[in-house]
């Protein structure tokens, strides 16, 4: 399993690729592993302010619905709308091409409480 060290991660398996005051959000390989072939995703709203631990979109598989959550506190300020005709994306290359949004951070110090990659290989186990 693919797993990038330098991207911060959340216990509930998204990952965030931080540049500057922006950080980009996607789901983990080992999160698009277990939801298998991913058929739809429900974005936020450009310009949304989301909350972290709060629902902010769903991602639709064959068989199930997950939640998307805010990882820290942010406005939404770019989808990956390619996602929107080609949802297979977040399978085939989940740390690239399937990223799902991208948010300006409203507080830096939040990004302390997010997982690093060795934390997250241990949380998955």
């Amino acid at each position: 399993m693919s797993l990038p060290q330098d991207l911060k991660y959340t216990k509930e398996h998204e990952w965030l690729k931080i540049d500057g005051n922006t950080a980009t959000i996607g789901i983990t390989d080992h999160a698009q592993g277990e939801l298998g072939d991913i058929i739809f995703i429900e974005f936020p709203e450009i310009d949304q302010e989301i909350e972290i631990d709060e629902p902010i979109g769903t991602i639709e598989a064959v068989k199930t619905v997950a939640d998307l959550f805010g990882p820290i506190n942010g406005r939404v300020t770019e989808i990956n709308e390619s996602l929107e005709d080609n949802p297979e994306q977040v399978n085939e290359d989940a740390y690239g091409t399937g990223w799902i949004l991208k948010i300006s951070i409203a507080d830096t110090s939040e990004l302390d409480a997010l997982l690093s990659a060795a934390q997250y290989t241990e949380l998955i186990g």
